[in-house]
């Protein structure tokens, strides 16, 4: 079928349905894109306010600090408030939102040439749950009883007694639904939707990585929403799935029903926590590798090495979920299973930063803004893995468990990692959304401050963790005596944090200066070879291509010997 055979469809659209409860995958990709980079600035605002609370104990926060009663300081209780909707924000109304529903909407149908999601009206209905969800979650802040205070974790029987958590339970359910649509939806138009000569080994890496998340979320949210209504019903209903019996609460024995286990939530958690780090993960190796082979204008070094690993990555995940559950007593042989595939797990994922770093050899490399996002990528995510090792060995975890070498761990995994990614994928398809160029200086001005001040924030903690700092701590660990060596560290990661907040401002005014006054960007101004550059810049509403498209070429046809120019689009004959 021709791609202007739907041209006509759609020219009586008014400004809702155009742009508010709109079908196109582009249109929605969008939505997801803002209403994400907004979760995130908040995310990170809360943040602030926590590493202030750390780093000056119990004194007046700046600017904000009325919201939090008479005195303007933090109390434990807020804090613990702030510690879990932070995590809970940042991951799933923040980075999941923005690496699959924003880039994938907008993305995966241009990349195999559709010209719409398999299920317009899904995808759409995707869109609402999750922005359902995210204003449940925020309006939590506003309730009498305040916002979840039980971790991100959400771990019973805490989490049942203490306030605030049934509406954090109520918008998780929402946001689950969401991605369980969502990613849906991605593999049916990735399996049913390719053109014409798009096999499987010549969709480009990022089409794989949407592929294989999207397996994840449908295989690993299930257990959890499950999870969510027990623990609902706990809450509510007077049932005790996660209670266990004889509990007792300030001196007394609580009247529950009983014999329900807090350690089956643990596994329900974290059999989805687990594949959700690479949730994260997979579509930032996805970005990377498209913006890799671009800028060194040659194939992408062991590209079916790749894609193989990022498979193997998805099945794998799920066996590895209870190296976070070491400390809960499990008897040896589990232990020694689970150590044993965290292990494994961490092969793929070798792999693929290899694959990367050899890429770049001989290359004639072009250091623009999103490849330097994607360059300070490799390190960072390194980083982040090589610091898990240890955590995935009881032996060591046993020490390191909960303190802040564990959030040193994970961030740099998700922060100077997944977000660097993230950041690196708007730079270059920033002039493909919107037909305008973004400015280089006020992108590289975005990049430096941002790279030294993630490691000033997070590198510290590793140096707390190792001396046996614990999270969650309100007070940053004054009351321990053998925390006192490090505690002055808290300072510096805080004013880390406020300068990596001032350096996200030149991003900002380059998306609106770019938006209204940037350089007219054309079809292909990167000289790329996937499919998405075959478009008009933006592609044409709800059809995308304005001529049939059929592919004759693998992803990354860079550097062709004997070829006119160094790149060769993958529609063109």
């Amino acid at each position: 079928m021709s791609s202007n055979s739907h041209s006509h469809d759609h020219h009586d659209e008014n400004f809702i349905q155009k742009y508010i409860f709109s079908v196109d995958h582009k249109v929605i990709g969008i939505q997801y894109g803002i209403t994400s980079l907004l979760f995130l600035l908040f995310g990170f605002s809360l943040m602030a306010i926590m590493r202030w609370q750390l780093a000056y104990p119990d004194t007046e926060i700046p600017i904000v600090g009325f919201l939090f009663g008479e005195s303007g300081t933090l109390a434990s209780e807020q804090y613990n408030s702030l510690g879990a909707m932070h995590g809970t924000i940042m991951i799933f109304l923040g980075i999941v939102p923005l690496a699959v529903g924003a880039f994938g909407n907008y993305l995966v149908p241009l990349q195999i040439g559709a010209v719409d999601m398999a299920f317009p009206k899904l995808n759409a209905a995707s869109y609402w749950t999750y922005f359902v969800g995210g204003v449940i979650m925020i309006s939590s802040f506003f309730m009498p009883e305040g916002a979840a205070r039980s971790g991100w974790t959400s771990y019973p029987p805490l989490s049942i007694f203490e306030n605030g958590q049934t509406i954090w339970l109520i918008s998780m359910i929402f946001l689950i639904t969401s991605s369980l649509l969502g990613s849906m939806n991605i593999i049916v138009t990735i399996v049913q939707l390719r053109v014409p000569g798009l096999t499987w080994m010549r969709l480009p890496l990022f089409v794989w990585a949407q592929f294989v998340t999207s397996f994840l979320l449908v295989l690993a949210f299930p257990p959890l929403e499950a999870a969510a209504v027990l623990q609902l019903m706990d809450r509510v209903a007077g049932t005790s799935f996660f209670l266990p019996s004889g509990l007792v609460m300030s001196g007394e024995i609580v009247d529950v029903a009983g014999s329900g286990s807090p350690l089956l939530w643990q596994h329900l958690f974290w059999f989805l926590a687990h594949p959700e780090v690479y949730v994260l993960i997979l579509p930032a190796l996805g970005i990377v590798g498209e913006i890799l082979a671009n800028n060194t204008r040659k194939p992408i070094w062991g590209f079916k090495s790749i894609i193989y690993s990022m498979v193997f990555l998805g099945f794998c995940s799920f066996i590895v979920w209870a190296h976070h559950m070491f400390l809960t007593g499990m008897g040896q042989a589990m232990s020694a299973f689970f150590q044993t595939t965290t292990m494994i797990i961490s092969i793929p994922s070798v792999i693929i930063l290899t694959s990367y770093f050899l890429s770049l050899w001989g290359g004639s490399i072009r250091f623009n803004t999103p490849m330097l996002f994607a360059l300070a990528f490799l390190p960072m995510f390194g980083i982040g893995g090589l610091t898990g090792l240890p955590l995935g060995l009881a032996a060591s975890d046993i020490y390191l468990h909960d303190t802040y070498y564990v959030i040193g761990h994970f961030h740099y995994v998700v922060a100077p990692g997944t977000i660097f990614a993230l950041f690196a994928g708007i730079y270059y398809w920033f002039p493909k959304i919107t037909g305008k160029k973004m400015n280089e200086m006020l992108g590289k001005l975005h990049f430096w401050p941002s790279l030294i001040f993630m490691n000033g924030i997070f590198m510290p903690m590793f140096i707390q963790g190792l001396a046996g700092v614990s999270r969650r701590l309100a007070d940053g660990g004054v009351s321990y005596a053998h925390a006192s060596g490090v505690l002055h560290l808290n300072e510096f990661m805080t004013t880390s944090a406020f300068l990596l907040g001032i350096a996200q401002i030149p991003f900002i005014i380059n998306i609106i200066m770019s938006l209204f006054s940037g350089e007219k960007a054309g079809r292909n101004p990167w000289n790329a070879t996937t499919v998405e550059w075959a478009s008009p810049s933006p592609p044409l509403p709800h059809v995308n291509f304005d001529s049939d498209i059929v592919v004759h070429h693998s992803s990354y046809e860079y550097s062709v010997p004997d070829a006119k120019k160094d790149f060769l689009l993958q529609t063109e004959k």
